[in-house]
């Protein structure tokens, strides 16, 4: 995939832009374990691995550190990324090169979603880079580069290289992460998933898994790792019969240095030895996509996987199978009625999910969705791509104030000390965590735990409740470390939830 070499020697600045404060960002959170992002760009570093291996390439990651103009004034072309919630960072990067006469090459879902909002942008090379990267360099080097480059098929991710770890300090990150699959064999029609990767289920090798592990093992990495794909079971039987035994092999031959965590589609929990094979290869969290506990909302968004299930039960046999289970919720259906509110509460506080993102429907550009509020001329402007900071991209058919003034109830009452203290008990008394995930108590999390004294037990005040968890699980001690954890994940929460619900 990557070119071996060219007679010219490029220099080539990634940049991986700024994100606001959101709910998944964790910014207040990291503060505590003095860490400045919770994930590396993986794309950014993955197109480094397909570039010519002569070409000199930095990276600079904006959520660990400003983007300075001699960096730009260095490169001969800069290389940027992004989604929707850093479009304007996007922005102000590209104007700053312009103004520096620095050439910009952009790729991503955001550059792919709206191409005509970067015009001024000299090379858009969208899609997946696998597919349109390749023809650019090509073109580059015969100096007949075009302004954009799009790819109708999809990848085979069976030659993407493995990421080039070397151009980022790892310690300024809190987990690690790799990509097994691409695609989704489900059809939501709030997301834009399937659009950008398909429902065909594409997949890594066993053995590029196994080499993206070791590569990560041989720069010093140990601890969490999130497999970033959006439905990591879409194929269960090759994850059954290949992958996951070949990386357990890998984790007992290297004595478990890592932990794992995914996204998955609620059925997981119809499969035991699928989730036993997770709990196994070291997987101990997963985050699922519930999004309502009112089957007509369900049907409404297409969501068949979730229907006629009993959603605590299936919820609490993954807990208690190992896995903690984060979940997303969403509040704006045209079927959601008023009561949604305090069902959702409810349900909540009764699974024990202790890190449920709730956020607010929007319709993102290609999507089913998006067409049919287009069609029905409800759709107001484009999302800002964080469904969490109160905002919504259409006319809702419940008033738009009972559905603000719902969900700000909702956010407030979820995160407040008393409940979201609740939860975690919930959570623990459900949950048995698997022997083979190793807690490594490291240098950082003590000055973690210093810090949540002082400014949670001490500062805080929520302090009581956050008394009464540390020494219920000093009685529970297998517990303690994820309960110190989840009480910093909630400072984080509230704080954001605030500062959008008071804006």
């Amino acid at each position: 995939m990557s070119f071996n070499s060219w007679g010219i020697v490029m220099k080539i600045l990634l940049v991986s832009p700024d994100s606001p404060d959101t709910f998944w960002s964790l910014k207040n959170a990291l503060k505590f374990i003095s860490k400045k992002a919770s994930l590396p760009p993986l794309g950014l570093l993955t197109v480094a691995a397909m570039l010519p291996k002569n070409w000199e390439k930095r990276l600079v990651d904006m959520a660990t550190r400003k983007l300075r103009d001699r960096d730009i004034r260095w490169a001969d072309y800069v290389f940027i990324t992004g989604m929707f919630i850093q479009k304007d960072s996007v922005r102000h990067v590209i104007d700053r090169c312009k103004k520096l006469c620095t050439r910009v090459v952009g790729g991503g879902p955001l550059f792919t979603a709206v191409p005509e909002d970067f015009d001024d942008v000299d090379h858009l090379v969208l899609n997946e880079a696998e597919c349109t990267l390749p023809q650019f360099l090509k073109d580059l080097e015969t100096d007949t580069a075009k302004h954009i480059y799009r790819a109708e098929e999809f990848a085979e991710i069976k030659h993407t290289p493995t990421p080039l770890w070397k151009l980022i300090d790892r310690k300024r990150y809190a987990l690690m992460c790799i990509q097994y699959s691409r695609g989704c064999p489900f059809n939501c029609d709030f997301c834009d998933v399937t659009t950008l990767f398909g429902h065909r289920i594409r997949t890594k090798a066993k053995e590029q898994i196994v080499a993206e592990l070791e590569s990560l093992y041989s720069v010093g990495w140990r601890g969490p790792v999130f497999v970033v794909d959006d439905n990591f079971i879409g194929n269960k039987t090759l994850l059954k019969q290949h992958i996951l035994p070949a990386i357990i092999e890998w984790m007992v031959k290297r004595k478990y240095p890592f932990s794992f965590n995914t996204q998955a589609s609620i059925n997981l929990a119809d499969d035991d030895e699928l989730i036993h094979l997770m709990v196994e290869a070291g997987f101990d969290c997963v985050f699922i996509g519930i999004e309502s506990t009112n089957e007509e909302s369900l049907a409404e968004c297409n969501k068949v996987q979730n229907r006629g299930r009993d959603l605590v039960g299936c919820v609490k046999k993954i807990q208690n199978s190992g896995l903690q289970v984060q979940a997303g919720f969403i509040l704006g259906f045209d079927s959601d009625k008023s009561s949604i509110f305090e069902t959702l509460i409810k349900f909540i506080q009764q699974s024990g999910i202790v890190t449920a993102m709730v956020g607010l429907l929007n319709a993102p550009r290609g999507t089913k969705l998006y067409d049919r509020l287009t069609k029905e001329k409800r759709l107001l402007k484009q999302p800002t791509g964080d469904n969490t900071d109160f905002s919504i991209n259409f006319i809702p058919k419940m008033s738009y104030e009972d559905l603000i003034n719902g969900y700000r109830n909702v956010v407030k009452t979820i995160y407040s000390h008393k409940y979201y203290y609740e939860r975690i008990l919930t959570f623990f008394k459900n949950y048995r965590p698997s022997p083979k995930v190793k807690v490594r108590i490291t240098f950082a999390d003590i000055k973690a735990i210093l810090r949540s004294v002082w400014k949670l037990g001490i500062l805080n005040k929520g302090r009581i409740y956050y008394w009464k968890l540390i020494f219920w699980s000093l009685r529970h001690p297998k517990y303690f470390h994820m309960a110190v954890t989840l009480i910093i994940y909630g400072f984080h929460f509230r704080k954001v939830f605030n500062t959008h619900g008071n804006a």
